[in-house]
């Protein structure tokens, strides 16, 4: 599966704050929407990076840094690994894995078209599988008619 399939699925909703933004301003769209990241965008919507609750605990909190106060840029994580439309589920939780990230933002021509999570590759996974498996116990029963 492909992320452009998961995208189709999922939907493309984008959630961010702009550049200027404060810490709290993020963590207060992070909880609306219930996610654990967000986009960090200039005000032309070029993606300037990623802000976390890992980033908020590690270079917020534990830095005595005062949400309100501090702009997310100085805790953001810059320099955010993307994926494109054509990358496989598989090569994204591979990412994932080997940076220790759980979000991966979807650019094709530098256009910011989504954003994958772990859970998303995780999901999509199984339920592959679970539709793998369904096949084959159809075959073995004798009642598949796709090979």
């Amino acid at each position: 599966m492909t992320v452009k399939k998961l995208i189709q699925r999922k939907g493309s909703a984008l959630y961010y704050v702009r550049d200027n933004a404060t810490v709290w301003k993020a963590l207060e769209v992070m909880e609306i929407h219930n996610i654990g990241a967000i986009l960090i965008l200039d005000d032309d919507g070029n993606l300037k990076g990623i802000f976390s609750e890992r980033d908020y605990a590690r270079k917020g909190i534990l830095k005595g840094r005062a949400a309100a106060k501090t702009p997310v840029v100085d805790v953001m994580t810059p320099n955010v690994i993307t994926v494109s439309m054509e990358d496989s589920l598989v090569n994204c939780m591979r990412i994932m894995s080997n940076k220790h990230i759980r979000h991966l933002p979807v650019m094709d021509d530098n256009q910011l078209l989504g954003m994958v999570t772990i859970r998303d590759v995780v999901k999509e996974i199984i339920s592959d599988q679970k539709g793998k498996i369904r096949e084959l116990e159809a075959y073995i029963q004798g009642s598949y008619g796709g090979f």
